[in-house]
Parts: C-alpha cells; sequence; structure tokens
C-alpha cells in the first residue's frame, strides 16, 4: 500500500493502517482453528439443507467464472447441497470465462441460470457513467449482479446465497474513493437521468428493497469461503485438474471490461491500482510475499502490451468510440459519485448501526 490510498498512515513500525485494520477484521478468520471452521461449516451447511427441504434448490451461487465463485460452487455440491448456479451477463464476459464456467456447470451436474441484460440500454447506462467521470463504472455491474441474485433466491424461495467474498483474499478494506457504495440504486438513476438514459429493464436493488429482502424474506448473503482452508493457487490448480478451469493474470480479469478498467482505465485516469490491494491482502493471509508482489507491481496490470492493445481496439468498438474521444476521458478530471443524488449514506449508517447491534 502507499499514499495512492487516501487517509494511509503508517505506525512506528512501518505498517499502514489499512494492513492494521486487516489485521484487526481478520485475522481470527485466518487463523481460526480447523475445528472450529470445520464446525462453522458443518452448522452452515446443516441451516442450508433445513431451510431449503422440499425445494428444488436450497441455495444460490453467483457465477462468474472468476476463482472465488467457482471454488464456492464446487464445494456447495462437494457438501451435498442443491445449488442454483446464477451468471449475469453485461455483454463484456471473455470467451474463457464463458469457457470456465461451462466446464464447472457440466462437470458438476448443476443447474445454471443466466440473465442477459439489454446491450443497448446497459451500454447507454456505462457511457452516462463515463460522462458523468465517476470512478465506479462498475457499480452497475456489481448492482445489477446482487439484484439478480436476489430475485432469483426470492423467485426460489432460497434463504441462502453462498458467495465468493472471503477475508482470505479479499479481506483489505478498499481505500475511500476507489469505489462505491454497491447497493446505490438512486445514484445509478441520478447519473443516468443526467444523460438523458432511460432505465427500462435494467435489474437493481436499493437500501429499501435490499432490507426488505434481507430482514423481511430473511435471504442472506453467506461468506462460505471463510468456512474454508482457502489457498488460492491450490485452489487454482484443482480447478485446472479437475474441470479444466483456465486461471486469469489477475482478479476479476474473466470480464473484458473489468479487465481494461482496472488495468487501465483506473491507473490512467484515476491514479488507481487495486493491484495494491489484493496483493496486500495476499501477502498477509500468508499466500504471496512482499517481494513478488513488488516484482509484479513493476509490469503494467496485463500480461502483455499486446494484450492491452487488442482490448482497447475491442473497448473502442464495442462502446462506438474513437480514440479522440478516449483520449479526451482520460485527461478529464473524476468526479465524485455523490456530486449525484446518492442513498450510500443511508446505506452505511443502516449497516453501522447493523454491526454496533450485533457486536
Amino acid at each position: 500500500m502507499n499514499a495512492s490510498a487516501g487517509a494511509i498512515e503508517f505506525d512506528e513500525e512501518g505498517v499502514c493502517s489499512f494492513c492494521r485494520k486487516f489485521e484487526s477484521n481478520s485475522a481470527h478468520v485466518i487463523v481460526m482453528d480447523p475445528r472450529t471452521r470445520q464446525e462453522n461449516l458443518a452448522n452452515l451447511v446443516r441451516r442450508v439443507k433445513h431451510n431449503g427441504r422440499g425445494r428444488r434448490y436450497d441455495c444460490i451461487v453467483g457465477l462468474s467464472g472468476g476463482v472465488d465463485s467457482s471454488w464456492v460452487l464446487v464445494n456447495a455440491v462437494r457438501l451435498g447441497l442443491r445449488p442454483l448456479a446464477v451468471h449475469m451477463d453485461n455483454g463484456w464476459n471473455s470467451e474463457l470465462a464463458q469457457n470456465n464456467i461451462a466446464n464447472l456447470v457440466r462437470g458438476l451436474g448443476v443447474d445454471l441460470y443466466t440473465h442477459v441484460i439489454d446491450w443497448q440500454e446497459y451500454r447507454g447506462l456505462m457511457q452516462a457513467f463515463f460522462d458523468a467521470d465517476v470512478i465506479d463504472v462498475e457499480l452497475l455491474y456489481d448492482n445489477a449482479m446482487l439484484a439478480v441474485n436476489y430475485e432469483q433466491s426470492l423467485r426460489h424461495g432460497v434463504k441462502h446465497m453462498l458467495s465468493g467474498a472471503n477475508h482470505a483474499t479479499e479481506g483489505m478494506p478498499m481505500p475511500q474513493g476507489w469505489s462505491w457504495c454497491k447497493f446505490d440504486k438512486r445514484n445509478i438513476y441520478a447519473i443516468a437521468k443526467k444523460s438523458d438514459v432511460r432505465v427500462s429493464t435494467f435489474p437493481s436493488i436499493g437500501t429499501a428493497r435490499f432490507l426488505y429482502l434481507n430482514q423481511v424474506r430473511g435471504i442472506k448473503w453467506e461468506w462460505f469461503l471463510d468456512h474454508l482452508p482457502y489457498v488460492k493457487e491450490t485452489v487454482v490448480n484443482t480447478l485446472q485438474s479437475e474441470f479444466g478451469y483456465k486461471p486469469y493474470p489477475y482478479k476479476h480479469y474473466e470480464s473484458i471490461f473489468t479487465r481494461f478498467y482496472q488495468g487501465f482505465i483506473l491507473p490512467k485516469k484515476f491514479g488507481v491500482d487495486k493491484r495494491l490491494v489484493h496483493f496486500s491482502t495476499l501477502i498477509i493471509s500468508g499466500q504471496m510475499t512482499r517481494e513478488d508482489a513488488l516484482r509484479d507491481l513493476e509490469r503494467i496490470p496485463y500480461r502483455s502490451q499486446d494484450e492491452l492493445t487488442t482490448d482497447t481496439t475491442y473497448f473502442l468498438k464495442k462502446m462506438g468510440w474513437s480514440q479522440i474521444q478516449l483520449d479526451d476521458y482520460l485527461q478529464r478530471p473524476g468526479v465524485p459519485h455523490n456530486t449525484y443524488a446518492s442513498e450510500a449514506n443511508v446505506f452505511e449508517s443502516i449497516r453501522a448501526w447493523r454491526d454496533r447491534w450485533r457486536g
């Protein structure tokens, strides 16, 4: 981590505030006693099976094709659960991700529901976000993905959504300003309205809907991988050998846009390199050395310049942009999300109150 992360502080030992927060929030999961971890897993599986009795599925697994969600699906099946794999296709899937998903679903014998977003509407929303110069263009995908998973849970009467989120590879908090509240439906609609983009079929979810589904209908996200010993390199090797899985160079690179966004747009326009957070998390959880991380950070966030050039060409064609438009976008300063109407403060206040109440 470095000064590109706003509000970073270093203690007398030279350790940054983000690493210390990771230790305080996640150490209990990373170093959990194996017997306790196994008991927690058994209890979760028992609850999922109990709540899913008499239904076709007892859990939902959001499947992106990435390592985390793929490993969740594999272990859900191994533990005797009956998952419905849910995939949200926003038009940016890489061929590699599609093959990985197909191989997993076929190899595990599970059902797959794919929600395909209307491309023209989605492209219009992306353009509105680019025109607004806000940082989190991925808010569109993430919010739609959450909405689709919740609605499939509601449709099938499922109370458990098994998430690939985990402390071992995602425990470090994202610096403020590097992303935005993923339940901020109001922000999406406000940015769309500014560019005269009509939202008609786009799946979205806001704070009120989240509270209803979570508190009234009892639909919960479960950090499933926290109940398993999770070493990413070992998991990738298993997926490769058993399902013909082909890995990606960096986290979340199963989407062409996410790859271009994290590997080019964020560093170029906003001065943000998310590898700092991803690598730091792996270092603290003992899955990567600091020396390897520093060596990797000397390279661009792509396997090669040729791959970046290919993705740039693909992005320009798919968005209908010229190189001049891209250059102009990259040169404009970023604009905070809360310049536009937002419900992020409400959502965060409710979550903070809930955490205090549970504590």
